[in-house]
């Protein structure tokens, strides 16, 4: 009997000093190799690989104490993929909350308006907190990868600064874009002005990239698109000489030649009516919604004044009369 009384009192003692030394550990401030202590837990990696990973980037534990003490609590199966920042007094209980949250760190990466999809890609694949998933694939593979019909992916990207975990997939990113796009263009094409003559959202999407590329000034952005609305209206050709130079591609020097205009490109608004086959590069909101909001207008022409404003006319007299005028203060064709 006495020897079961001891055996008890020993337990109770074993129990008690581990629970001691439980509390001690999961209260007790890491110390660390260095302050911050940066790393990564990866998609599907377990709490002893993960402890493995975050003892050796320099957390002030031997690896099989934090995945024991994850255990005994039972939140193995909790953690959450992402970057961490882990700064100096940082106790192994805080650690296991920030890891159950999710509380990790963020990339950013600004996919800017106005940029073709090419030059999105060169963005992405230059970026150190991204995983470059799609590196190596076309833009067809991406935009099948993507769930997304088009045979182009010009235009149906949404321009915006995003936020990732670190090491995310570039095609994450990718993804949130195209589906904030389909959200706003959705948006914008339901509540568009009456008449218009854009037969499908794409158009309409069509139109805005152009409108993008023409002009960097908010305040134009409507007339230039009321421009192009009318010239629709009327058969006129578009004669806008973004969609000439995406028609180019590498072959465009930096400077727009007479010939250049002629050239016989499918995106050549000189020589074919109507609008161009796709987008020629990333609109943002102000650009969608100046294509399918046009102000009531009678202009049909319009030329940079060289200060980032543009001249707008009604009739080519009008017209001719304004590129003489600012072409002459530019020294030069504009």
């Amino acid at each position: 009997m006495k020897s079961l009384k001891r055996l008890c009192l020993f337990a109770m003692f074993c129990a008690a000093t581990a629970l001691g030394l439980g509390a001690y550990f999961a209260l007790t401030p890491m110390s660390l190799r260095i302050s911050p202590v940066e790393f990564d837990i990866l998609p599907g990696m377990s709490l002893a690989a993960a402890s493995r990973r975050m003892s050796d980037a320099g957390l002030g534990f031997r690896a099989w104490e934090f995945s024991l003490f994850g255990r005994i609590l039972n939140r193995a199966a909790d953690i959450k993929a992402g970057s961490y920042l882990i700064e100096q007094g940082v106790t192994p209980w805080q650690l296991l909350e920030k890891l159950t949250r999710g509380d990790f760190t963020q990339g950013e990466v600004m996919l800017q308006e106005g940029l073709t999809f090419a030059q999105w890609r060169a963005v992405l694949n230059a970026h150190p907190d991204l995983r470059h998933d799609t590196a190596a694939s076309s833009d067809v593979e991406v935009l099948r990868q993507l769930g997304v019909e088009e045979q182009s992916p010009e235009g149906l990207f949404f321009p915006d600064t995003y936020f990732f975990a670190k090491q995310s997939s570039d095609i994450a990113v990718l993804r949130r874009a195209n589906r904030a796009m389909a959200r706003h263009l959705t948006e914008e094409w339901n509540s568009r002005s009456a008449g218009l003559p854009l037969q499908s959202p794409y158009a309409a999407l069509i139109l805005a990239s152009i409108v993008e590329k023409e002009t960097g000034r908010s305040e134009d952005r409507p007339l230039v698109a009321a421009v192009f609305v009318n010239r629709l209206r009327l058969g006129m050709l578009l004669q806008t000489d973004p969609t000439v130079i995406y028609g180019l591609s590498s072959s465009f020097t930096g400077n727009l030649t007479k010939a250049d205009l002629l050239r016989d490109t499918p995106y050549n608004t000189y020589v074919h009516p109507g609008l161009p086959p796709t987008p020629i590069a990333m609109p943002g909101l102000f650009a969608l919604r100046a294509a399918l909001h046009p102000p009531a207008s009678d202009k049909l022409y319009f030329v940079a004044k060289g200060n980032g404003a543009s001249e707008f006319s009604r009739t080519l007299e009008e017209h001719n009369r304004a590129v003489a005028r600012y072409q002459k203060r530019r020294g030069g064709a504009g």
